[in-house]
């Protein structure tokens, strides 16, 4: 009787075991790109127990160039997103009701890299020029930009010609481009590494320019906000997601290395995405996940400067709330 009272007793604790772990609340975050340092706080909060100590069970969803994080979300494919601005905010107003619920990223690091034998010096010069740009929504930056600038995106010696870049430094390597998409963190690297000297390179920060747009925000579908135990999931995990991205910025090379345990591609390699993350902690420094109005104010500007073609023709209203932020940190 003693041993059968014993066993109960497990069983007992072993159910009651399984059942709080049932009741951890499944999030599925939808990333913009493959694991890579882009996206350490997210692993680096999974690995450290951040989202298990706010009774979350996150499963991180890596992106790739066929996959849309806009279409995941309204498909219901992911709970959360991870998605530039100007394509949330052109989406929005196409009629996706994207909601920014955090920001972790306070600067950003797309840039373009050109050769310096093509004789670009300023972006007057961009000019009967080839210019590899990315799409899948990457293009609003770029295409807001030459619109302000007053220079034709339809090719001729008085526009440039845009070659539709696959995720990938080639067009600059077999000089089928003047100039490429690249972000500090990444692509920009890649040429370095292909061989060629940063004193052979000429290149144009968003920043610099005046018309950097926010990267990598939390974005939900408006109506789930009205749900109070949704908006509760999201406040654990920005919390916890936060909590990483602070962790990664102190520790950069350990979080590069959560990172790559988590790679089941097993693409990336230590140099890189340890390069990459101390490139990544200076676009997340000076933020603590709370989107700054001042920020979505000039992303926004930048976007309605589109001549007679703008990404997106009117103010958006709704499009970010501090619901979340607020009471996550």
């Amino acid at each position: 009787m003693k041993k059968l009272l014993t066993s109960l007793a497990v069983l007992a604790i072993s159910a009651t075991a399984a059942s709080v772990a049932q009741a951890a609340d499944k999030l599925a975050l939808q990333l913009q790109w493959v694991t890579q340092a882009q996206f350490a706080g997210y692993y680096v909060a999974l690995d450290k127990g951040y989202y298990k100590d706010e009774n979350l069970d996150v499963t991180i969803k890596p992106g790739g160039p066929d996959i849309a994080p806009p279409q995941v979300l309204a498909g219901g494919g992911a709970d959360l997103m991870l998605n530039w601005m100007p394509s949330a905010l052109a989406a929005r107003e196409r009629g996706l009701p994207l909601v920014n619920i955090a920001q972790p990223f306070k600067s950003s690091g797309l840039q373009l890299t050109c050769r310096k034998e093509t004789g670009i010096t300023s972006p007057e010069d961009f000019r009967g020029k080839t210019i590899g740009v990315w799409f899948f929504g990457n293009e609003y930056p770029f295409l807001s930009w030459m619109s302000q600038l007053g220079i034709p995106t339809d090719g001729g010696d008085n526009g440039v010609t845009v070659l539709k870049q696959g995720f990938n430094v080639d067009p600059l390597l077999q000089k089928q481009a003047d100039c490429i998409s690249t972000m500090t963190y990444n692509e920009y690297w890649q040429v370095i590494d292909a061989g060629i000297s940063p004193d052979d390179l000429v290149v144009f920060k968003y920043q610099d320019q005046g018309v950097s747009t926010l990267e990598d925000g939390i974005y939900v579908l408006e109506d789930r906000l009205a749900d109070a135990a949704f908006q509760d999931q999201l406040v654990r995990f920005v919390r916890a997601s936060m909590k990483g991205w602070k962790w990664a910025e102190e520790n950069p090379d350990a979080a590069a290395d959560i990172v790559l345990d988590n790679d089941a591609s097993g693409a990336q390699t230590e140099k890189h995405q340890r390069r990459m993350m101390g490139e990544i902690a200076k676009l997340t420094a000076g933020s603590n996940g709370s989107l700054d109005p001042a920020d979505f104010d000039r992303t926004v500007a930048t976007l309605l400067k589109g001549g007679s073609d703008p990404v997106i023709t009117k103010k958006p209203d709704g499009a970010w709330t501090h619901m979340i932020t607020d009471k996550a940190l």
